[in-house]
């Protein structure tokens, strides 16, 4: 069995799709023309210093994804499972049939959109140390504004909150020499704090109408296969839950032997699977 997976958030960088937006030139000029921009453009160059923006990373990872699938699907057979992580999720189940690609990519604009909008947030990355390690340092020191974003390995967790709360939790952390990495993000996603993004978009979901999965799609929010029926209601709940990462990854090595093809040139899902096998 395999299990191809999508990136999201964070995989950006200039010049990423630079051997794909010629063969795939067609896919491009559709996204270009939904988005009112180049994508090639942003893309490749950057000259606005755009693609770290959420409302621009969002849909150029997506489009980026799109084509990296593409090239896959032309030497690859089919997969057994699909899974994306946070964004990436668009894609797996963009790969999997829910919707096509223009329908998607209006989804993930708009996703963008009203995730750039919150504000006052934060994120910070917690490396080489172990949940209930982290888990009781926040309890013992009354971080109760504090929720976390992302299981994303054994040893890579991720907070999110007020941006105020966020610093004095690194500083916490550095004091007990505990790693840890500030993102760079608008707000605080994945948390409490995305509620009211989550409402709109869910409003804005309930205008589509998804198609039965012709593959499984791991969940970011129940770490298990979307059912059918559950694909809007999911994708809004998402931006506001946890990404369980670690469990989704889990859940799939106990479907029996299993290997991982990771879309795009950076690996980072990788490496976090790699993790995830050895504990």
């Amino acid at each position: 069995m395999r299990t191809i997976l999508f990136p999201g958030q964070g995989a950006q960088y200039r010049g990423m799709g630079k051997s794909l937006f010629p063969q795939f030139s067609k896919l491009a000029q559709t996204a270009s023309s939904i988005l009112g921009y180049s994508i090639e453009e942003l893309c490749l160059n950057d000259p606005e210093n755009k693609l770290g923006k959420t409302q621009y990373t969002q849909p150029a990872l997506y489009v980026f994804n799109a084509m990296s699938y593409a090239r896959i699907q032309e030497t690859q057979g089919p997969a057994s499972f699909f899974a994306g992580h946070s964004l990436g999720e668009y894609n797996a189940l963009l790969a999997a049939q829910a919707f096509d690609f223009e329908t998607g990519l209006r989804l993930v604009q708009k996703r963008g959109e009203l995730m750039s909008k919150v504000s006052g947030g934060a994120m910070l990355a917690i490396l080489r140390t172990t949940l209930d390690n982290i888990k009781l340092l926040l309890e013992r020191n009354h971080f109760i504004e504090v929720d976390i974003a992302n299981y994303n390995t054994p040893t890579q967790i991720i907070l999110s909150g007020p941006k105020e709360s966020i610093q004095r939790a690194q500083k916490l952390f550095t004091e007990q020499q505990i790693q840890c990495i500030p993102l760079n993000v608008s707000g605080a996603f994945h948390s409490r704090y995305m509620k009211d993004a989550q409402l709109e978009f869910e409003q804005f979901l309930n205008h589509f109408v998804f198609a039965p999965l012709q593959t499984p799609v791991i969940a970011n929010v129940s770490a298990r296969p979307y059912e059918n029926h559950q694909v809007g209601e999911l994708l809004a709940k998402q931006i506001s839950a946890s990404v369980l990462w670690s469990d989704s990854i889990r859940y799939l090595l106990r479907k029996g032997e299993m290997t991982f093809l990771e879309v795009g040139d950076r690996a980072l899902l990788s490496k976090m699977v790699a993790e995830i096998q050895k504990i």
